[in-house]
Order: structure tokens, then C-alpha cells, then sequence
């Protein structure tokens, strides 16, 4: 009996189905997106290319890993370090020893730039050469000596240069003329110079420090032999790969990609996939609530509660799976596109494929399920257990208040989430802005469950002035105040939309604000040079220094810190500064708070810390603190200051001699200029303009690295306030539409009893304000709950909502509830009331 009335409901009355099919197929796309992302994530592979010859590959670790014991196990976590690490170059020696081994050739790569014309090169010992294969070798003339360069083909073509010819060269390590001894066979890897071993190490910036070994086997030893050799020989000193993990040695930021993408598919996958259950039980039960008056009819000829339960059961595992399924197809489109974006902003490393597995597509069909199934059985709770009088009576008349369990917890997770907003008041920065989508997801349920006395305070408080409104305006007040239940329905997704969007976008647009304001003020130098390439030219900053009418010229030194806290780890962006720190203030000014930058000169073990960094790591001045420089070099410096203007600007600066030898390329990103009293700007911009492959901006040249810097993350904010806000937003509306649809008979009543068209839609719009202006006010309150402790922690700041933000966020959720309220209505009014009231419900 059970399936034959569930299949009897879908068949003919498909129309009550399609609101729960809309929820089921954009939750469905939304977990299917995040899966993908979250796969991929995991398995993200790059095949080897430079190093396809070498069956094994020694390179550093490149991460910083932790271990902590939770209960009887032990969790690891992992942070990618900012900059590459490298390994010892004396391990060279040792592996050429082994009795495996045929060959074990160094490979390091530096930045190169050359005079216009030449493009930007990567520079190589000549003991590289041949690290990719037979093919890879001398094609003209000779290995290069002291002051020598051999070019590979391709390049010295397009630039018509051949063997004897100079040209002159810049590098981490300084710069010089080079004579070219020899061409090398074209590169896969792109314009490659090789200089002499000795040379190449001083120009890397690292004197004995490699990127990494290519170990080549003796003839007969297999590629595993070599590898357990090799592991062996190495001990911890470096990690050993084989196989396709080669290609992470080759591409560096694959590590970082497959963090960021886990992020994505993880953390907010998680979040997305509660927001998408949230979305199709809402739905699900408001379904199954409108249909109590065909319940209580089946419990009036006979059915059993248990039938009842069994046939919404059967009607879940129809619909269910088939809306979900369709739900696959737009989220693999959405994780293709997200995935693209991802890889065009150069936050995936190009060659990463997506990985479009079943395990995602079958979670989000099996996740789709137990939640209509789970929200069907609890809406059908009530009407199956009620008598059949009883049942009957129900569903005419809206009960007054939500059941007890589910008012305790309601109130239980309200009070939950402010808790957590309260002690997230008291945390630092990075923990504050964990919790954030935490306190939304509390105070996101409470509403939910609370709904109906949400909407009936709303009511009793908007009602008030909506009287004064006329008929229309009178027939919305009492008709929400009646229908409290299904006006909660209606405000549950705007809240949703307000709640989530607001929080992510404006936590963004705070951290942009903030950003800018403390350049402004933090950066005091009246010029900023900039490099045109990878990074300016060693000495810049000195030249800079000596030419006539500057003051001070301090270079500085982007990096990243790896920062324990918590249990956890993160990354903090750091400046590494030279020159005199006593003049420092002259071209920074941090809103010191303790201590002073002058005594960042006392030793390279020193280090200023902002506010934010310095509570994460509860530290103050004269403290020493663990920290781990961007290739995750442990150290502990002596905080001799700790400052206000972090956030855009560092949250940490050191002398640049404590970090130069643990950054990817020891090449200055800018250079901070004060001019001495009296000089002539312009002329000393001129000056300062003459250094070749530099570009010469005031303090806005400072703020455009801050704003690209901060880009990636967000749009990162946006496009994840996209997918939850649009989610949310289509659910809102499909809410909506289901919910005037159900009033087909309330409507034919009224137009018989003398009401006229223009006064239903009146209704109808005061209705959609009063659940718009309900929806915005509580979301705000939420969304503002949960920043203000975390924009301080982040920030130091207060909430900043511009008007280009806040405005048609507003008026969009005004428009979305006027739209998908009044075009079901004017469908409504059509019909003949007669037919209407006649109409199956």
C-alpha cells in the first residue's frame, strides 16, 4: 500500500514534488563541487618532466609538520612552507659514494634577467646539465668558466647571440658581464643559463645550500634499490622520491595548491554541504507540512502511523536520488569552472587535472537522501501519531508555538552561538576567524528551529505599521501573525543569504579596508622602487642611498613565517629590512606599541611582531619566540618590538640578514625612500628611475603589491559567498514560491468574499517586505555577531560595511521576495476563484 500511494503521489500530483526536487538538486551540485575540489585536492599529481630520467630525487621536506596526541592517537598536521627549502649540498658527495649509484647531479635554480630583449632566464650550475636526459647537453662550444654562460639554444637565437659573445647578467647574487662559451639543447623548462658550479652557487644567494639531487642508477640496480640506497645514506637529512612524487620536487607550489584546494573541498565543503542539508530538510519538511491535510484524510480512512511514515519514506527514496543525480551534472560544471579559475590565477599549478571520481557524485546523492528522509520523517512525526479528528483540526489551523524539544534546542544552539562569539572575542586573530562560520551555522539552526516566534515578534512588530497601510497592509499583518510557521519558511533562506554573505564579503571588505588604511599611514617614504622582473638587483637599495637628495633607502625583503599556535600551524607574511634600523622610522611608521625598531640592529636573532601575532603567540618585548622562517628553519629571535600596523604591511619584520639565506630568491621586492629635507622629489625620482630593471611609484606602489597580495583570498571570499549566497538565494525562492502556491484556496476565498485583485497582490508585497525586512534584520544580527570578535582578532577593527556592499545586498533580497512572491500570485489570479478553491491541493 505505502508504495503504491508514494508512487500514486509522484505520478499524479508531481507539482507538490517540484520545490523538494529544486532543493535536492542544488544542495546535490553544491556537495558534488566541493567533493570534486576536496579529491582532487588529495590526489593532485604533476608528472616528472625535467627529472623523467632520474628515478629518484633528494630535496628537502617542504613542509612544516607537528604531531600532537589526541586521546591514545597521534594527528599530524602540515603547513607548506612560504619559501622553497633546500637541502645540504655536501649529501652530493655522499650519494656519488654509494655502490648504486652512477650519477648524482645537483640541480638549483636562481632568476636571471639580462638586458632588454633577452627574456628572463633560470640559472643553473653546469653540473645540471643532463639531469634531463641524453638530450640534454653541449650542442656548441664548451662548459663555461669562472665569468661564463652557456645559453640554451632557443634563447641565444631569438636574442642573436652566439659562443664569444657577452652580455650582462643579473642574479640573486649579484651582477657582472658573462662571456658565452657554449649553446645547450633547447629546454622543456623554458630560457635556461648554466654557469660554472662555483659561480651558479654564489649567484643563487645560497652558498651551499642545492634545490635538489638527481640520483641516477648503476646498470642493473632497479629504481627501488636505488631508492632504499639512497634512503639509507640520507637518514632525515632530506626526503627521497620516487615515481609520480617526483613531480612535487619539480613544481614546488603543487603542495600549497593541494592545501588550498582540501581547504576549499574540506572546510568549506563542510560548511557548504550543512548549509545544503539545512536547505533540503527545510524544504523537504515545509513539503511535507503542506500536505498535513492529506495525512490526516489517510489517518480518517484507516492508515497506520507507520504506513504514513513508510509512504513519505518511499516518496524520499523516489525523488531523492533522481533530483540528486540531476543536481550532479551543474556541480561538476561548477567545480570545472571554479577549478579553472583557480588555475588562471596561478593558485594551481598548470598541468594539475581535476579529479572527477564517483565517491564525490555518489556523497552527494546519498547525503540528498537521508536528508529528505530524515526531514520527512520528522515533519510527518506529528500528523502520523495524532488521531484522525485530531489531524484533521491541525491541518486547518496552524499550531501556536513549535514543539518543546524543539524550542529547548533552538534556544540551546542560540545560546551556543554567542557563546562561541564571546569567546572568540578573547581569541587571536587566526582562532577568532575560525570560529566565524561556526557561530553563523549555531545561530543559523536557532533561527530555524525558533522560526515561528521569530516570525510571529516580527509580525507583532512590523504589524503595527502595516495596518496603517490599509486592507492590504491589515490582511498581511493578521495573515503572518496567523501563519507564523509558514512565514518562518519564507525568512529562513533570507536569512541564510544575509547571514552567510554578509559575514564572508564583509570580513573581506574589513581586511581590505584596514590593509589600505595602514598603508597610508604606516608607509611614510616618499618613493617606493619596484622591480619590473622577478626582483630588483642586488645593491639596489645602497645605489639608491647615494643618489643625490636621499635620506634613507631601506630595502625590503617579502618572506612568509610558519607560526604554532594552538595546536595548529599558519603562515604569517614578514618584511626583511636592511640598512640602519635607527632610520627606519623614517620611511615606516607602525604604530609601534612596545619597544622600538631601532633595537631590530642589536643582532640578527631579533624580530618585531605585530599586535595580532604577537597575542597568537602570547609573546611581548624581551620574549623569545618559536618561529620558523619561510623554508622552515627553526629559530627563536628576541621580540624587541611589537607594533599596531600589521595587516597589510607584515605581520612580523626582521633584519633581512636573519632571512636572506631562507627565501626562494634573495632579491628585494622594494625599496622604501625618504627624501632629505629640502630636495626636489621630482629630481630625486629621476635618480632613483636610472637603475635598470626598477620602476619608481610613491607609497601606492606599496599598497598595489598589499591589494595583490591579499587578491587570491579575496576572491577566494567572494566566489564561496557566491556559491552559499546563490544557493541559499534560489532556495529562498523556491521557498517562497511553494509557500504562495500552497495559498491557492486563501486566495480563491478572498476574492470571494469581495477582494480585489490589486488588494491580494498588496497583501502579497507587504508580506514579501515583512519577510525580506524579517529575513535582513536577523541575518545582519548574525552576521554582525560573528564579526565583530573577529574582525578585532584579525584586524584590530570594527566591522566595515561599505555602502556599494551593503545597499544592493538589501535591495537584492527585497527584489528576490517581491519576484518570487508576486509572479506565483498573478499565476494565482488568472484562475476563477470558483476553480481555484475547487483546485487539489
Amino acid at each position: 500500500m505505502t508504495n503504491g500511494l508514494a508512487r500514486a503521489s509522484v505520478r499524479f500530483r508531481p507539482a507538490s514534488f517540484v520545490g523538494t526536487l529544486v532543493a535536492l538538486l542544488l544542495g546535490a551540485a553544491v556537495v558534488t563541487a566541493c567533493g570534486v575540489l576536496l579529491q582532487t585536492g588529495l590526489t593532485a599529481r604533476l608528472e616528472p618532466v625535467r627529472y623523467a630520467s632520474a628515478p629518484v630525487v633528494v630535496a628537502a621536506e617542504q613542509a612544516v609538520e607537528i604531531r600532537k596526541k589526541v586521546g591514545e592517537d597521534t594527528q599530524t598536521q602540515e603547513q607548506a612552507t612560504p619559501e622553497l627549502a633546500r637541502t645540504d649540498a655536501a649529501l652530493v658527495g655522499r650519494l656519488t659514494a654509494l655502490p648504486g649509484v652512477a650519477a648524482a647531479r645537483p640541480d638549483t635554480a636562481f632568476p636571471v634577467t639580462a638586458a632588454s630583449g633577452t627574456p628572463a632566464l633560470t640559472g643553473r650550475g653546469h653540473a645540471a646539465l643532463g639531469i634531463a636526459g641524453p638530450a640534454d647537453r653541449l650542442v656548441e662550444g664548451r662548459a663555461p668558466g669562472a665569468n661564463e654562460v652557456v645559453l640554451d639554444a632557443d634563447t641565444a637565437r631569438a636574442a642573436h647571440l652566439a659562443p664569444g659573445a657577452n652580455l650582462r647578467l643579473t642574479a640573486p647574487g649579484g651582477t657582472a658581464d658573462y662571456r658565452v662559451s657554449g649553446l645547450a639543447a633547447a629546454q622543456t623548462t623554458g630560457p635556461t643559463a648554466w654557469f660554472a658550479d662555483a659561480t651558479a652557487d654564489r649567484l643563487s644567494g645560497h652558498p651551499g645550500g642545492i634545490d635538489a639531487i638527481a640520483v641516477q642508477p648503476r646498470e642493473g640496480v632497479t629504481a627501488a634499490a636505488l631508492a632504499a640506497q639512497v634512503r639509507q645514506a640520507v637518514g632525515g637529512a632530506a626526503k627521497v622520491h620516487s615515481g609520480d612524487d617526483r613531480g612535487a620536487v619539480e613544481h614546488p607550489a603543487l603542495g600549497e595548491a593541494r592545501t588550498m584546494l582540501m581547504g576549499i573541498g574540506g572546510t568549506f565543503g563542510g560548511y557548504a554541504t550543512m548549509t545544503a542539508i539545512f536547505v533540503v530538510m527545510s524544504t523537504v519538511a515545509l513539503a511535507t507540512g503542506q500536505r498535513a491535510r492529506e495525512f490526516a484524510l489517510l489517518r480518517a480512512v484507516g492508515a497506520t502511523p507507520r504506513q504514513i511514515r513508510r509512504t513519505i519514506a518511499a516518496e524520499a527514496v523516489l525523488v531523492a536520488p533522481a533530483a540528486a543525480a540531476l543536481g550532479v551534472l551543474p556541480g561538476l560544471a561548477l567545480a570545472r569552472w571554479w577549478f579553472g579559475q583557480l588555475t588562471e590565477r596561478g593558485a594551481v599549478p598548470p598541468g594539475v587535472r581535476l579529479d572527477i571520481g564517483p565517491l564525490p557524485m555518489l556523497a552527494a546523492v546519498l547525503t540528498c537522501t537521508l536528508a529528505a528522509l530524515t526531514a520527512g520523517f520528522l515533519a510527518a512525526r506529528r500528523p502520523s501519531k495524532l488521531r484522525a479528528a485530531q489531524a484533521l483540526g491541525e491541518a486547518a489551523v496552524e499550531t501556536p508555538r513549535p514543539g518543546r524539544v524543539r524550542a529547548v534546542l533552538g534556544l540551546l544552539l542560540a545560546a551556543g552561538g554567542i557563546a562561541i562569539a564571546g569567546v572568540a572575542a578573547a581569541l587571536d586573530g587566526e582562532k577568532a576567524a575560525q570560529t566565524a562560520l561556526g557561530v553563523v551555522m549555531c545561530l543559523m539552526l536557532a533561527v530555524a528551529l525558533l522560526g515561528p516566534w521569530v516570525a510571529r515578534i516580527a509580525a507583532t512588530v512590523l504589524g503595527v505599521p502595516l495596518r496603517a497601510g490599509g486592507a492590504p497592509g491589515s490582511l498581511a499583518a493578521d495573515n503572518t501573525r496567523a501563519n507564523a510557521r509558514r512565514l518562518a519558511s519564507a525568512i529562513t533562506p533570507i536569512v541564510l543569504v544575509t547571514a552567510f554573505c554578509g559575514t564572508l564579503l564583509v570580513l573581506q571588505s574589513t581586511l581590505r579596508h584596514t590593509s589600505g588604511e595602514n598603508v597610508r599611514a604606516g608607509i611614510t617614504a616618499d618613493h617606493v622602487i619596484g622591480a619590473t622582473g622577478p626582483g630588483l638587483p642586488a645593491g639596489t637599495a645602497a645605489r639608491a642611498a647615494e643618489v643625490p637628495g636621499v635620506d634613507t633607502a631601506v630595502g625590503v625583503l617579502r618572506t612568509g613565517l610558519v607560526v604554532e599556535s594552538g595546536g595548529g600551524l599558519s603562515s604569517a607574511p614578514a618584511l626583511g629590512v636592511d640598512g640602519d634600523p635607527a632610520r627606519l622610522s623614517k620611511v615606516l611608521d607602525l604604530g609601534v606599541r612596545t619597544g622600538s625598531l631601532a633595537d631590530l640592529g642589536r643582532a640578527p636573532d631579533t624580530v618585531a611582531l605585530s599586535t595580532g601575532l604577537a597575542d597568537t603567540l602570547d609573546a611581548g618585548v624581551g620574549d623569545r619566540v618559536p618561529l620558523r622562517l619561510g623554508d622552515g628553519t627553526a629559530v627563536r629571535p628576541l621580540v624587541v618590538a611589537v607594533y599596531e600596523r600589521g595587516l597589510g604591511v607584515g605581520q612580523a619584520v626582521l633584519p633581512r640578514a636573519a632571512v636572506a639565506a631562507h627565501v626562494t630568491a634573495d632579491q628585494d621586492s622594494q625599496v622604501l625612500v625618504a627624501d632629505a629635507p629640502g630636495a626636489d622629489r621630482a629630481a630625486v625620482a629621476a635618480g632613483l628611475g636610472a637603475t635598470a630593471g626598477t620602476s619608481v611609484t610613491d607609497r601606492a606602489g606599496f599598497a598595489a603589491r598589499a591589494d595583490k597580495d591579499m587578491e587570491l583570498n579575496g576572491w577566494a571570499n567572494t566566489v564561496m559567498a557566491g556559491v552559499l549566497g546563490g544557493f541559499a538565494a534560489v532556495s529562498a525562492a523556491n521557498t517562497l514560491v511553494m509557500t504562495v502556491l500552497d495559498r491557492r484556496r486563501e486566495v480563491a476565498l478572498l476574492r470571494l468574499a469581495g477582494t480585489t485583485r490589486r488588494q491580494v497582490r498588496g497583501m502579497m508585497r507587504w508580506e514579501a517586505l515583512l519577510v525580506a525586512a524579517t529575513g535582513l534584520a536577523v541575518g545582519a544580527v548574525i552576521a554582525w555577531i560573528t564579526l565583530v570578535p573577529v574582525t578585532r582578532g584579525v584586524a584590530n577593527a570594527s566591522p566595515y560595511v561599505p555602502p556599494m556592499l551593503g545597499l544592493p545586498l538589501a535591495a537584492g533580497a527585497v527584489l528576490l521576495c517581491l519576484g518570487a512572491t508576486g509572479l506565483p500570485v498573478r499565476a494565482l489570479l488568472r484562475t476563477r476563484p470558483v476553480e481555484l478553491a475547487a483546485a487539489r491541493q
